[in-house]
């Protein structure tokens, strides 16, 4: 086997970026094209020569560029991967050559460009100084979230045909719009349920129609949102003509044995209270530990400036914005109007990707220094609980995962939870304590 040099001249582009430059003398391109040449003898079928017979020349006329295509992927997929061995390039993208064209008697150039793993020292990520805000769960959250349950459990009940309509109420309406004294046939709507206050339709709409009782018409005067569709009514004026045909008032089911009913899990009142506790307890734990960790991330990050390759923030922004898909088409949206949300927000998805590849690789060098591992039993049973909440055999879910090199990347996930663990261990904790409507509140603000 033939020894080749591997001289390079490397450049540093950016923290995150090399450029491996390499001058590849003739005396070895020709070796290449030689070779490159043999092999395509004895495919070679020209008229008047037998196969593996063909002269040299010959076959340069007729597949010269088939041979230098194959001596030039030789020369720089040898050279390169020589050069990355020998100098321990932690390359994570796939090269991007620049190379000049093979001449007779002439040096061959050229360049690859890659992206390399950063090199993070890890550095006083012990004693991070964050808060711990912990929630105040009382009797009146409880009552308040079963007050929240028996709304969903409510029927609309005819009001009765004379009282008037107040907030709150359902209305069954008729309605015809009329726009500069031209009647719009294509908004003319029969028996549309609207709820008084519920703010899904026209500004101005909705309370225009208190105090209306059943059989009762009105004109209702609105203006058209500037965003309106179709935009020809952006910004107009319309006419509402409303006829009421019913009016529903939600009836609110008591808190009582009969509405415990609607449970399998509970017997009485009391173990639905207990429930009910239990879950605001959890939701407000569970906040508490991701904001912690939020924090723990954030103290983490001020402290160590560094750039990540473009290549793994693009694979994780590809990896939201999947996810994202998934959930609006789990909740109703069309597919292809999904794909389309997702590629027009591309880019607001490109900070937290950024945010998540800095986090993940800090986490693991973390975890390199501090010894923090996950053995086979570990990702076995993480497997196995993943199968269970698939519904699928293990084996089957442990193929899936073979092929797509899931196994490691579960392992990944282990450490990268468990040097979480370790830095809230080690984090200087202040301990706050808040009221739940702090939480409520947030939440609000957030949807």
């Amino acid at each position: 086997m033939e020894e080749y040099s591997a001289d390079v001249t490397i450049e540093e582009l950016s923290p995150v970026k090399r450029k491996l430059s390499f001058d590849v003398p003739w005396t070895e391109v020709k070796r290449e094209l030689d070779s490159a040449y043999r092999q395509v003898g004895k495919k070679a079928r020209i008229k008047g020569f037998r196969p593996g017979k063909v002269p040299r020349k010959v076959l340069e006329v007729h597949y010269r560029e088939d041979a230098e295509n194959e001596a030039v992927i030789k020369l720089i997929t040898r050279r390169f991967v020589e050069a990355v061995e020998k100098n321990n390039i932690p390359v994570v993208s796939q090269p991007k050559i620049d190379n000049k064209v093979l001449e007779p008697d002439s040096n061959f150039c050229f360049s690859a460009t890659v992206e390399i793993r950063p090199d993070v020292e890890p550095r006083d990520y012990t004693g991070l100084p964050v808060t711990r805000v912990e929630y105040e769960v009382t009797d009146r959250d409880v009552e308040n979230r079963l007050d929240k349950l028996r709304e969903m459990y409510a029927l609309l009940e005819p009001a009765g045909a004379d009282r008037v309509t107040v907030d709150g109420d359902y209305l069954v309406i008729d309605f015809e719009v009329t726009v500069d004294e031209l009647l719009r046939e294509e908004l003319t709507t029969k028996n549309y349920t609207i709820q008084i206050g519920g703010g899904s339709f026209l500004p101005g709409f909705e309370e225009q129609l208190k105090g209306l009782k059943k059989g009762e018409e009105k004109i209702v005067n609105v203006t058209f949102p500037e965003t309106y569709e179709p935009s020809d009514l952006a910004g107009r004026q319309g006419l509402f003509r409303v006829t009421v045909n019913d009016v529903l008032e939600k009836r609110i089911p008591p808190l009582d044995d009969e509405f415990v009913k609607n449970f399998d899990a509970f017997e009485t009142v009391d173990n639905l209270r207990e429930a009910a506790r239990k879950s605001i307890v959890d939701e407000a734990t569970a906040k508490t530990e991701r904001d912690l960790r939020k924090s723990i991330i954030s103290s983490l990050l001020e402290k160590h400036e560094f750039e990540v390759p473009s290549v793994w923030v693009e694979h994780q922004t590809f990896n939201l914005m999947a996810d994202a898909e998934r959930r609006m088409v789990s909740n109703g949206l069309k597919r292809e109007r999904a794909m389309q949300t997702v590629l027009d927000m591309q880019e607001n998805f490109r900070p937290h990707a950024e945010l998540m590849v800095k986090t993940s690789l800090l986490l693991a060098r973390i975890a390199e220094k501090e010894s923090i591992t996950a053995d086979d039993s570990e990702v076995e049973e993480r497997i196995g609980n993943l199968a269970r909440l698939q519904g699928r055999p293990v084996e089957e879910v442990l193929e899936t995962m073979r092929q797509n090199e899931g196994i490691e990347q579960l392992r990944d996930e282990i450490i990268e939870g468990k040097a979480m663990a370790f830095l809230v261990e080690k984090a200087t904790v202040t301990v706050e304590k808040n009221p739940l409507s702090d939480l409520e509140t947030e939440s609000k603000e957030n949807a």
